[in-house]
């Protein structure tokens, strides 16, 4: 179980003619994640959905509140502490690697160089050839290539909780079905806590509780289903959390 509470996070608000001048981008945010369970994150461009993530993570340091995971205070940890306790994150855009191989990568991963074990994790991400291991981590790599070794990396560390910010960037409309379906095995068989901030349909129907953030706070909690009539009103949107956790929204143009 991963809970946050009152997180707030502030950057430099570059709009303002003040030097000085901040903006609220995570604005005292409370949500419990429940272990093994499959959650996604949506919402407008800006509304904070992947500042959270990599709040969660440790790479941006919160203003103030709590991250707590099974119990343990990690809100200052480091990024290493965290993945150690069991976060791991997936990048929008993974980073290549100039002269390492996937085998490099994955070897470290999962903490073994056994071919047996290593060729098992990646039939797992759709990876079928032994050969494809010995593949640099380089700009030749495609888009979709690229997303399988960094899944296949994530899924090797077993994590309690795994982050993927928009991990249908770069890949072509084929790939994504599989892929939904890989995170939601893993998730279902592993054990995974699962977060995915995603604006593609195929993620928010496979999430057992969808997010939906605005201006820094919850706009939206429930099903895909429920969130329709939000998401297809461009005018999103006015909100009160004063009745118990539901949220009150009132849409305005």
């Amino acid at each position: 179980m991963l809970e946050l509470k009152d997180l707030t996070f502030s950057a430099p608000d570059t709009e303002s003619k003040k030097s000085d001048a901040v903006k609220v981008i995570i604005d005292k945010f409370n949500f419990t994640f429940e272990k093994g369970k499959f959650y996604a994150i949506t919402g407008p461009n800006g509304s904070g959905k992947t500042t959270l993530a990599k709040l969660i993570m440790g790479i941006n340091k919160t203003a103030s509140g709590t991250i707590t995971l099974d119990g343990k205070d990690i809100t200052g940890l480091s990024i290493t502490e965290r993945a150690k306790a069991g976060i791991a994150y997936s990048f929008q855009n993974p980073a290549r690697f100039k002269g390492t191989t996937f085998r490099d990568l994955l070897s470290i991963a999962a903490k073994t160089d056994d071919e047996k074990k290593l060729f098992e994790i990646i039939s797992r991400v759709g990876l079928c050839s032994l050969d494809f291991l010995d593949k640099p981590v380089d700009s030749k790599l495609s888009g979709g290539e690229i997303k399988k070794v960094e899944l296949a990396t994530t899924i090797a560390l077993n994590p309690k909780f795994a982050i993927y910010d928009e991990p249908d960037t770069g890949i072509d409309l084929w790939t994504i079905d599989p892929m939904v379906k890989l995170l939601k095995r893993e998730q279902k068989e592993q054990g995974t806590t699962t977060l995915i901030v995603s604006h593609n349909k195929a993620f928010l129907e496979a999430a057992d509780v969808l997010l939906l953030i605005r201006e820094g706070k919850i706009a939206y909690q429930g099903d895909l289903q429920g969130a329709l009539p939000i998401l297809n009103d461009l005018s999103l949107c006015n909100f009160s959390d004063a009745f118990k956790g539901e949220y009150d929204v009132r849409c305005y143009r």
